[in-house]
């Protein structure tokens, strides 16, 4: 028998699962997530083994789900200094690189940038060829200012990524073949700036991310794992962990889409509201086709606007811990919250301190602690939480909903047991079994995908032959990533027509999926 091993890094829990062949839950824990993150994996890893009683040879493949990119992106750790090489002269001039950035980010990544002549129109024609002579000029100014780390933009590279890998060859000759560069075509999409700067923050955190696998590599061989490991991403599928290496800033925000497949999974349902309450925050997404929805707004990431890939998620401050503070009649739930301490400062564990938790279990939603250490909680204000929680998630659903219909709702986090079972603008609400490691589920059962989003001139090849153009490279992106190309499959193909460009100019965006090797 062959095991696959999941682990969903929360800001609350560590969450690890082993399942079998048969997508079987074999064994489940949950352990308090660590500042450092990698000593709450090892604690997590151990537990699950242990409660498993397998032999841990036999796990053949891990994933990991982790918030390390996020949170050196948010708490501005451990940044390397990036250098900027932009190609779009003359035409991109007028607005430089991290023009609209953070105050505070240039004293972490520098604002070290170079511009010269390069760039594409929409249709792959030339703005104006690149000089080999000025790159290298540029490139060598910025090796001369220390940056630790590469980012190559290009006006239109997503049509045309030629100019961006020309001088990433260039830069290979200056800096070395092992420094980290990232391009843009390879990270983001149209929009430039938007692009840029996802690449930016790419670029930034390489090695980061290579410490992170690599402390996660040696937690399994200490544990006698000897199984493939791969990183889950922000669109529910997974990454190997040499391609996550190059791409980290594609493991933002991958914890809610985690939850998102590992309910659809639970509940049976591919098309639905999935609300996922951990303990301080609440996300919710939609489900479809059993995969998130991808935002189509700019996303901002630790206060930088990018366009890369995203889920379209709301987040707010409500979970299992959060604050429940009383004000004459008004009662205010979260966004403060008590986080991993809830089993030492929550009632109902013996603690002093009132949370949403405590006013489920006062209720009766759900048996949890010591439900006589709440009995005599004051029903007014046992109510008017209720009240209010109802009103908080609703009001999400009420958003994230694209029809006036009611739509399924599944409940998942192990969070969610303070959200009632009849909600507004819900068909049904689904509480599915093991709804508390949905997260860690979705990383284990995810499959690997590839993705192409550009632009193409169909008045040129033709439509048919543009499609199977972009489907192919999706295909052979997904093969990239990890997937077995005899199991590959188109999921998404959107056909978005460009009417303020000319020559039947359209933006494709495909996703292929695939199982894993």
């Amino acid at each position: 028998m062959k095991y696959r091993l999941g682990i969903d890094v929360g800001g609350t829990n560590t969450d690890a699962v082993i399942l079998d062949e048969a997508n079987k839950l074999i064994a489940k824990c949950k352990r308090p997530t660590t500042q450092d993150i990698s000593s709450g994996i090892n604690q997590a890893v151990e537990a699950v083994l242990d409660i498993s009683k397998i032999d841990p040879s036999s796990i053949q493949h891990a994933m990991l789900g982790t918030t390390h990119a996020t949170n050196a992106i948010v708490e501005r750790k451990g940044l390397a200094r990036v250098g900027v090489l932009r190609l779009g002269a003359p035409c991109g001039l007028a607005l430089p690189p991290m023009m609209d950035w953070p105050d505070d980010m240039p004293a972490h990544i520098g604002s070290n940038y170079r511009m010269v002549r390069g760039g594409y129109e929409y249709d792959g024609k030339f703005i104006s060829r690149p000089d080999k002579s000025e790159i290298e000029s540029a490139l060598s100014e910025l090796k001369e200012l220390g940056i630790e780390a590469l980012a190559v933009s290009c006006v239109f590279s997503p049509v045309n990524g030629d100019q961006e890998m020309e001088a990433s060859e260039i830069a290979r000759k200056i800096f070395g073949d092992d420094f980290s560069i990232s391009l843009s075509s390879e990270v983001g999409t149209l929009g430039l700036l938007e692009r840029e700067n996802a690449t930016i923050l790419n670029a930034a955190i390489l090695n980061i991310a290579n410490n992170a696998y690599s402390a996660f590599q040696n937690i399994l061989k200490q544990h006698k794992i000897t199984a493939d490991l791969f990183i889950t991403q922000n669109d529910g599928t997974l990454m190997a962990v040499d391609y996550a290496r190059k791409y980290p800033v594609f493991t933002i925000a991958s914890g809610p889409t985690n939850s998102l497949r590992g309910a659809a999974f639970l509940s049976g349902l591919s098309d639905c509201v999935v609300v996922d309450v951990g303990g301080t925050t609440t996300d919710v997404g939609v489900l479809k086709a059993g995969f998130p929805r991808e935002s189509s707004m700019a996303v901002e990431i630790g206060g930088v606007r990018t366009n890369f890939r995203m889920p379209d998620l709301i987040s707010i401050g409500l979970g299992g811990g959060s604050l429940v503070k009383s004000d004459d009649d008004q009662v205010r739930v979260g966004p403060e919250s008590v986080g991993y301490r809830i089993t030492e400062e929550a009632l109902v564990f013996g603690g002093s301190t009132l949370t949403a938790t405590d006013v489920a279990v006062a209720s009766g939603q759900f048996s949890l602690g010591d439900p006589g250490l709440v009995s005599k909680m004051d029903k007014g204000v046992r109510e008017r939480a209720n009240v209010r929680i109802k009103s908080m998630v609703e009001e999400i659903i009420d958003r994230m909903k694209t029809s006036a219909g009611d739509i399924p709702v599944v409940l998942v986090g192990g969070g969610s047991i303070i959200v009632p079972k009849e909600l507004k603008g819900a068909s049904e609400v689904i509480v599915p079994d093991n709804f508390d490691v949905a997260n860690a589920i979705g990383a284990a059962i995810s499959q690997v995908s590839g993705s192409i989003d550009g632009v193409f001139d169909v008045a040129t090849k033709g439509r048919d032959a543009v499609i199977a153009e972009v489907k192919q490279a999706a295909i052979e992106e997904a093969i990239r990533a990890g997937a077995d190309e005899k199991t590959i499959e188109i999921v998404d193909l959107e056909e978005i027509p460009l009417a303020y460009l000319p020559s039947n100019a359209v933006r494709f965006r495909v996703k292929a999926v695939g199982e894993l090797k």
